[in-house]
């Protein structure tokens, strides 16, 4: 089952320009990749212009075949125009509140200085859509799922001793 998300950029207008990403939009595996890959504005904008994503890989990499997974380059993105044909598919909101009524699991926004994300919708009290930092919630959730995979792994040796 896929974790989906959408990446999103600022553009100095105010607009929310953002793409679809189907799989591993989780904060530890797209946070990650976003946070250590994507900070520079070009290689964002570039990202985001290839329009909706399969899989999000560390660099934007070249068209690929989709469809042959034996020849694809497992740290390039693999984007369903480039690589599958589709057609381009890139969405514009007007706002914040907008893009995160329209969205997935996971909302990836980079607001010009920072990655931000927003898990499942969250809002406030008012409606607005709360956001974390990324830099601030990419190490916790690493931790986390390490911690995780440390008990089964305790749990299993348990039980084979």
């Amino acid at each position: 089952m896929a974790t989906r998300s959408n990446i999103a950029m600022k553009t100095k207008e105010g607009k929310i320009v953002s793409v679809y990403c189907h799989w591993d939009g989780y904060v530890a595996n797209n946070g990650k990749i976003l946070l250590e890959n994507y900070a520079d504005i070009s290689k964002i904008e570039a990202l985001v212009a290839l329009g909706s994503i399969s899989s999000l890989g560390e660099a934007i990499g070249e068209q690929q075949d989709f469809d042959d997974r034996s020849t694809q380059k497992d740290n390039w993105t693999l984007f369903y125009s480039r690589d599958r044909g589709e057609e381009l598919s890139i969405q514009e909101y007007d706002d914040i509140p907008s893009w995160i009524a329209d969205m997935e699991e996971y909302a990836y926004l980079w607001n010009g200085t920072e990655w931000l994300v927003n898990d499942h919708g969250a809002v406030d009290a008012n409606g607005y859509p709360i956001f974390d930092l990324l830099s601030t919630l990419v190490p916790l959730e690493i931790a986390a799922m390490e911690a995780r995979i440390k008990a089964s792994q305790d749990k299993i040796n348990s039980i084979a001793n």
